[in-house]
């Protein structure tokens, strides 16, 4: 099965044998200096010897601490869960021919052939391929661990032996050297191959991290720092130039070795050299120009006397046999030698993350003009469709469904065997995402036989490498009635969610089938792994659940119905009955098209999850039925393309959650009202006040939505009427106590307060977290509400007895809670939706009337949730900045965060556009403007591509670009010069029916209708209505940049552009011309395994540092990255997120230089699997220049700074909040070092872009003026210092009162300028009174110390140093403070807050 070194295939032959560092293995040359040698896994290895593979000799004593005490909840800690892992790495020492001995540590989970790799990896034995271990003579077996082998223990001996070649190693060899001299060449990660991607972190640090060995003297650094940056990254600067976004790397001038390195044309060996042991042979062009042939012999390399005209396969004088090619090559050529030995040493020199592959490929949109060189095993490798070398099995294609199917079977009941099965897993799906990938690119180019032939090229459908390949049509008029086409696109994504959904609930014997939706020139494939035996049957007989034609026929299977039940909580699938064509009841747990086909594997697959959550009624106008009255206002239902909107998981999680705090108040309310009834007080004096409460906000549930129809709340005793309302009523007198005064006044305004269907004002609980988000978090802020306890606990014995031995008058309590939000148990809470209300064709049975009923108003509810409540909480998280999108895809997932889908977007921007607050969150409105207009580009984007013929395609791209960006007006395409088509030929062709046959309809397009198409689309998709006749008029209207608009249309497309500096707004010439469209990727979508014990621990680290825990906390972040790195490999997001927190920790615990090396490596992982100006490797660039400044690395510390800053203006430009604590950062530093003038222009910036989206009045501003003051003070400006800190200074009166301690020190500072301003006054008097003679008293003007600048620089980035001894007060601050908010006494302690507690924001 799949061994732990999945991912070290014996042969490597595309995994880069030299990048194969992919478990962490570093190579331990002379050069790399101890920090590089870190353990990649940052869990204190000894730096000193080789680590090999993540889990190496992590001293697994550290687990079993930190998992007996906080963690215990992160899994079921059984001791011998962590002795498993328990086992101490090891030295061996190594011999090789012709090098000196050395040492490497070793683990004994290891297997032989890790040691393989490392030895393939060091600089000193890299050029072999073809070797064998030894032991005291003994032969080691490659897949043997090396604890299973006799007699290897500390100390041991391994000896290199050469081994005699096969032509599979030949192959191998030469594969592995040509690897070997393209190691630092980039094209790879241009053109998005082997899973290489771009990293410029290098090129800022100029290796002074300590990661070369290079470090710079620690000498007196301010004298040689040049600070100035360039034009186009000034605050203010209009430019922003495309080209600095790829600095040049000087380690990618390629070194040259050989001019050619390819197979000869001779090749393969006739019998009679076979005979001799040739095994093939090679053509080589020295840099020298000598012209050799060689031969690859069982013996090794050697030179023959063929020529390229003539065979002679004799060995030539001197034959130069060498075991590996490189020894022969050092020999017929001096340049090969010396640039070799160069090129090996640069490339153990960079950092392992730059060369480690990553899991998934990651795309550049932009790239340089590169030389195409040439490669045979690159030439070999597209014609022989890599079949039988990347799939490690040699000559045969890979099971794709046997390999996912089984990895999911394999045994989970322990962590090491949990991390087993999650590292298969993970393997397995990426290596399945790239093939498919792969296969789906090469169905759409045409080198793939369609199954069927002989039917149009829509319908066809491809079976490739086991993976079975359809295209996003609607074929057979399947999706008729949903939409078409539309409906044929949309469900490859919904059937994916699915998938996801259904694999992260995990459940044992049900199996989804591998699924990847691929987006490749305008076509949407769908790629699947093959139910093995599904091929060979009609679907008819094979599907024993579901339906296949949408619920005309429906059946079932008792064992689908056990395995689907297990789903059907967690994912809040609710069982029921539909009718099939003879009219009986069907059971069924999931929606009717997914259908259930037992393979012939004997495993129970269920496929076609496209309905596995309930529709969205917003986007689904149903004949004769009415929303509520909240989504009415807004205008829903409206017509959307299909009929397949589904809502989103988040959205269900974040309904149910919101309905159980309902469920729990009206419990507890009533339990009140029943005690206040027995103790006769004073006649229910609580709740008339809270009615009272509520009739003062809009009346907050009408009555139909109360209670589903046609149950009445039966009234028995007084007690038992009350209703929703007064669960509302409470909520909104909590919420109304005043929070965070940097909200501004009309924020009460903006946000619907108490909207109909049950939702209110954020509850208490998301006023705490910003959100839910955990239903334990939104628990414990409702604690205060009197007689909640009790419901829960009522509640929870409810649930645990059938109920019997509870007083029926709490019984009932319940039974009225439970009818009022929807629930389908009378006894305890539980919403769970049928996928299948309101699917055409669908019918359930009469008996089920009243469920259905209830089911259909649950419906409506989700949908009055999702506009009522989750996008008026979405606009308040972007207010409060704790959500800060900076780009498409950030919003995106923001968005998607909440539950609201993308089609949601206009109304989004309506709900923005009709704020009070509006200017604050203008940021917002500009990306989602962007996002919206790229998006409509999109949609036409993909028609338009269908119609372009491949030979067309660049001119067909950048015409569409031109039309879309440049100001152009009358942008004409240049249809490709027919330079391939005979003169006669060409003559016949200008006569003939223009569009017959010839695919130019594309060139018709002009920027003025490209432009209507995307104003009639965001109208018709989105209902929103952009008014832009132009691109110009659009940039004007909404504040956009074009620059920015480039990289959002490339980057959803899959385009990638030549680098260089495009004018956009010449009038006279089109911006873009074919040579400029360099390549289109295709943009793929699939499931992401998650590695669970990992995540687990990770959160519990997070709470735990929350708390104040730090140095537990880091123990079990610790923890979680050993995790990660044994699941994923060394590359991963999920890694990256935990290396950010672990730096932020070593820097908050004073441990520098650790926290510079942890955010080093999460910069690089950043830049390498999310891209290189992602919003997220912006905020890893500022965090590391924190570090670095803090490191004593000025000059280092503004060059990533300025780096982010013109990453930021390319994506979001400079209007957006983040700005301000960027250009904060770089006038600190700035500041520090001197250069006043520009410091100010930077913290003026900051200052007025904090103004702009923080309020005037907030304690940002006051920070802000505070530091643009002290700048003035340097530059002895007192006045305008004066000016600035009286501003603060108000501020800081007015909003934490005189006591404070920010204003006692704003008013120290008053005076101390104030002084220093009299002191200069007196001086400038004298001098005209005495002239040149006078007497000077001498002025301090001070240049701010280090310390100075970085506790500033701390303050505005939210960190502050805790002595360790004052941990204990934290603490004791933390539960005060939590004890505050439940009495809802938090004032503006923000400040305060955010400065003390180490959260990582």
């Amino acid at each position: 099965m799949v061994s732990k070194t999945d991912d070290i295939p014996a042969s490597v032959p595309n995994g880069n044998p030299v990048d194969l560092a992919r478990e962490g293995e570093i190579a331990n040359s002379k050069d790399t200096s101890k920090t590089a040698l870190k353990d990649p896994c940052a869990c204190g290895h000894r730096g000193d010897t080789v680590v090999m593979n993540g889990v190496a000799g992590h001293d697994q004593a550290e687990e079993a601490d930190s998992k007996q005490d906080g963690s215990a909840d992160a899994e079921d800690a059984n001791e011998q869960e962590v002795i498993v892992i328990q086992d101490t790495g090891f030295t061996v020492k190594i011999q090789a021919p012709g090098a000196e001995p050395f040492d490497l540590q070793v683990s004994p989970q290891e297997m032989v052939q890790e040691i393989h790799q490392v030895l393939m990896d060091r600089e000193d034995t890299c050029h072999r391929t073809c070797f064998s271990l030894q032991l005291d003579g003994n032969v080691l077996d490659n897949f043997a661990e090396l604890k299973s082998i006799e007699g290897l223990q500390e100390g041991s001996l391994l000896k290199v032996v050469e081994e005699p070649y096969t032509v599979r190693e030949a192959r191998i060899h030469v594969r592995h050297i040509r690897d070997l001299l393209k190691s630092l060449d980039p094209s790879d990660a241009y053109n998005g191959v082997d899973c290489n991607s771009l990293s410029f972190l290098s090129v800022f640090t100029d290796g002074d991290l300590g990661d070369t060995g290079k470090r710079k003297k620690k000498g007196n650094e301010l004298e040689q720092i040049d600070c100035t940056p360039p034009e186009h990254i000034l605050p203010g600067s209009k430019e922003h130039p495309l080209v600095p976004l790829q600095p040049q790397n000087k380690d990618w001038k390629p070194m040259q070795c050989l001019k050619v390195l390819t197979m000869s044309g001779w090749n393969p060996p006739p019998g009679n050299r076979k005979m001799h042991g040739d095994l093939m042979y090679l053509y080589i062009v020295t840099v020298e120009d000598r012209h050799v042939s060689i031969t690859a012999s069982t013996r090794g390399f050697y030179l023959n006397q063929s020529t390229t005209y003539t065979f002679n396969p004799k060995p030539a004088n001197p034959s130069f046999l060498s075991h590996s090619l490189v020894e022969l090559l050092s020999q017929i050529s001096a340049a090969f030698k010396k640039n070799f030995t160069a090129q090996q040493k640069k490339r153990v020199q960079r950092h392992p993350f730059e060369r480690i592959a990553t899991p998934f490929q990651v795309y550049s949109w932009t790239a340089p003009q590169s030389d195409h060189a040439m490669d045979c095993v690159r030439a070999e490798d597209a014609y022989t469709s890599r079949l039988g070398y990347e799939e490690h099995i040699p000559g045969q294609t890979r099971d794709w469904n046997e390999e996912l199917q089984t990895t999911r079977e394999l045994s989970r009941k322990n962590l090491p065997e949990r991390l087993l099965r999650e590292r298969a897993i993970f393997k397995v799906h990426s290596d399945f995402a790239a093939a498919a990938t792969r296969g789906a690119m090469a169905v759409i180019d045409g080198n793939v036989m369609a199954i069927n032939p002989g039917e149009e090229t829509r319908m066809q459908m491809f079976i490739w490498n086991n993976i079975f390949f359809s295209l996003g049509f609607d074929v057979r008029d399947h999706y008729r009635e949903l939409g078409g086409d539309a409906a044929a696109h949309a469900a490859p994504t919904n059937d994916l969610n699915g998938v996801r959904a259904y694999s992260a609930v995990d459940v044992e014997g049900l199996y989804t089938l591998g699924t990847v939706v691929v987006d490749y020139r305008g076509y949407r494939v769908t790629a699947q792994s093959i139910i093995p035996g599904i091929l060979e049957r009609e679907q008819e007989q094979s599907v024993i659940y579901g339906s296949i034609d949408f619920g005309k026929t429906v059946a079932s299977h008792p064992k689908y119905l056990e395995l689907l039940e297990k789903t059907s909580r967690p994912l809040k699938v609710q069982h029921h009955a539909v009718l099939n064509e003879k009219d009986t009841a069907v059971e069924l747990c999931s929606s009717v098209e997914c259908k259930g086909i037992i393979g012939n594997d004997g495993r129970h697959y269920i496929l076609d999850l496209l309905r596995t959550f309930p529709p969205d009624l917003n986007f689904l106008p149903v004949e004769g039925e009415e929303l509520a009255p909240e989504s009415q206002k807004l205008g829903f239902p409206r017509q959307h393309r299909h009929r397949l909107a589904c809502l989103r998981q988040e959205l269900i999680e974040a309904f149910v959650e919101h309905r159980y705090l309902l469920f729990m108040k009206m419990a507890a309310l009533q339990l009140m009202q029943q005690k206040a009834n027995k103790d006769k007080t004073a006649a229910l004096h609580d709740t008339s006040t809270a009615d009272a409460e509520s009739e003062s906000k809009p009346q907050a549930l009408e009555a139909s939505e109360k209670v589903p129809d046609g149950t009445p709340t039966s009234p028995t005793s007084s007690e038992s009427t009350l209703t929703l309302d007064d669960a509302e009523a409470m909520t909104v007198s909590e919420s109304s106590a005043p929070e965070n005064q940097e909200a501004p006044a009309d924020l009460k305004s903006a946000v619907p307060t108490a909207n109909t269907s049950g939702t209110h004002e954020p509850s208490a609980a998301e006023r705490q977290n910003g959100g839910c988000d955990s239903p334990l978090e939104g628990k414990e802020a409702d604690e205060n509400i009197p007689g909640l306890a009790q419901a829960k606990e009522l509640a929870e014995s409810l649930a645990a007895e059938d109920g019997s031995g509870i007083d029926p008058k709490s019984r009932e309590v319940v039974l009225n809670a439970c009818k009022a939000v929807g629930s389908i148990s009378n006894t305890s809470f539980d919403i769970r939706f049928n996928p299948d209300i309101f699917s055409p064709g669908v019918r359930f049975p009469d008996d089920s009337t009243d469920d259905i009923q209830k089911q259909k108003q649950l419906l409506k509810d989700a949908a009055a949730f999702l506009v009522s409540c989750q996008i008026p909480s979405f606009v308040k998280d972007c207010l409060d900045h704790s959500s800060l999108p900076m780009d498409g895809a950030t919003m995106t997932e923001a968005l998607h965060q909440r539950g609201i889908n993308v089609r949601y977007l206009g109304t989004v921007l309506e709900f923005v556009e009709n704020m009070p607050a509006k200017a604050q969150i203008e940021h917002i409105y500009r990306i989602g403007i962007s996002e919206l207009i790229t998006r409509c580009a999109k949609h036409i984007f993909k028609t338009y591509l269908q119609g372009v013929e491949l030979t067309a395609l660049s001119a067909a791209v950048s015409h569409f670009l031109n039309c879309l960006l440049s100001s152009f007006p009358d942008a004409v395409a240049h249809l490709p010069a027919d330079e391939l088509v005979s003169r006669r030929k060409s003559r016949k062709r200008r006569n003939r029916v223009p569009g017959g046959g010839d695919n130019t309809t594309w060139a018709s397009l002009t920027p003025s209708e490209l432009w209507k198409n995307i104003n009639s689309e965001a109208q018709s998709y989105y209902h929103f209505s952009l008014q832009c006749e132009s691109v110009d008029q659009a940039v004007e209207k909404y504040g956009l940049q074009k620059i920015t608009l480039l990289r959002e249309i490339s980057l959803k497309t899959g385009v990638q552009i030549l680098i260089k500096e495009y004018n956009f707004d010449s009038r006279h010439k089109p911006a873009f011309t074919e040579e400029d469209i360099l390549n289109i990727f295709p943009v793929v979508k699939h499931v992401n395994p998650k590695a669970s014990d990992a995540f687990h621990f990770f959160q519990s680290g997070q709470a735990k540092v929350q708390q104040g825990f730090l140095k537990e906390g880091c123990e079990l972040i610790n923890e979680a990255l050993n995790l990660f790195n044994n699941v994923y490999g060394a590359m991963h997001v999920e890694i990256c997120a935990c290396l950010r927190l672990l730096a932020r920790l070593n820097y908050i615990m004073g441990d520098h230089p650790e926290a510079l090396s942890n955010q080093q490596k999460a910069v690089l992982m950043s830049e390498r699997v999310l891209g290189i100006e992602h919003p997220n490797t912006i905020q890893e660039y500022m965090h590391l220049a924190l570090y670095c400044f803090a490191n004593g690395h000025l000059s280092t510390a503004l060059k990533l700074l300025y780096r982010a800053r013109y990453l930021m203006l390319v994506v979001c430009g400079e209007d957006h909040p983040e700005m301000a604590l960027l250009d904060s950062n770089i006038g600190l530093v700035l500041h520090g070092v001197m250069e006043y003038d520009l410091s100010l222009r930077f913290l003026e910036n900051a200052l007025a872009i904090n103004s702009k989206y923080h309020g005037p009045r907030s304690l940002k501003v006051a920070l802000s003026h505070h530091l643009v003051a002290r700048v003035y003070e340097s530059k002895a400006e007192f006045r305008s210092a004066l000016q600035h800190e009286k501003e603060g200074y108000t501020i800081y009166k007015n909003q934490v009162g005189e006591a404070h301690e920010k204003t006692k020190e704003s008013s120290e500072y008053l005076k101390y300028l104030t002084q220093q301003a009299v002191a200069l006054q007196r001086t400038m008097n004298e001098i005209y009174k005495n002239g040149s003679n006078a007497s000077i008293m001498p002025l301090k003007f001070t240049a701010p110390s280090m310390a100075s600048v970085l506790e500033q620089l701390n303050i505005i980035n939210g960190i502050i140093f805790i002595p360790l001894s004052n941990l204990e007060n934290l603490k004791a601050e933390v539960q005060r403070r939590q004890l505050m908010q439940n009495s809802g006494k938090i004032e503006e302690q923000q400040l305060e807050l955010d400065d003390k507690l180490p959260v990582d924001d």
